[in-house]
């Protein structure tokens, strides 16, 4: 059995044998969190109605530099794409309650007030990759300074069976995956001798 098993994979070459298949990370094998959003200690209530993420994308300016006989480009400044989020609305109104607070910190559309700094509106998110077990993390990206661009609370319809849903399109400041892809900050020293950080 180990023999046929080790026939299937990309042959590396070299008498190394073939590379073997690993576990994907499933798609379904996540969770969400987040801190600061709606009122307070109501996280959990976030989390355990979330029913599709996306993960963060990255977008780079390039800027192009002429020379004699060419050019080259080197990227400039970057974007952080917004992201989407489905939450199931429950019986309960909790989520309705969740989402709408948020809504209120950004903006109170009763009194057409707002608060002087993003600080006081603003929310951090989590999204973790699980293994399937209880609480080991495969990936985790975290998203600092969000906040709600759209609250889509969709439709009815006597026609349908499925559970309603809210939409949510998140802005966030910055994003940084764990386990390896964004390694801790080195010294400028580290870089150049005889510099400091």
């Amino acid at each position: 059995m180990a023999e046929t098993l080790n026939r299937y994979g990309i042959p590396l070459g070299g008498g190394d044998g073939r590379g073997g298949i690993l576990m994907p990370k499933l798609k379904y094998r996540f969770r969400v969190r987040t801190v600061n959003f709606g009122p307070r200690n109501s996280n959990i209530d976030f989390t355990k109605q979330i029913m599709m993420v996306d993960k963060p994308r990255v977008n780079f300016e390039t800027v192009q530099l002429d020379s004699y006989n060419s050019r080259a480009w080197v990227h400039g400044k970057h974007t952080w794409e917004t992201i989407n989020v489905t939450l199931r609305d429950d019986i309960t109104n909790t989520i309705a309650r969740l989402v709408g607070t948020q809504v209120q910190k950004q903006l109170n559309h009763f009194e057409q007030t707002a608060f002087a700094a993003g600080q006081n509106y603003k929310f951090d998110m989590y999204i973790e990759t699980m293994d399937g077990g209880n609480d080991v993390v495969l990936e985790q990206w975290f998203l600092e300074g969000c906040f709600l661009t759209n609250i889509s609370y969709e439709n009815l319809d006597y026609s349908a069976s499925e559970a309603q849903q809210i939409s949510l399109t998140v802005q966030y400041d910055n994003a940084t995956q764990s386990d390896g892809l964004f390694p801790e900050l080195i010294s400028l020293g580290d870089i150049i001798p005889g510099s400091r950080a």
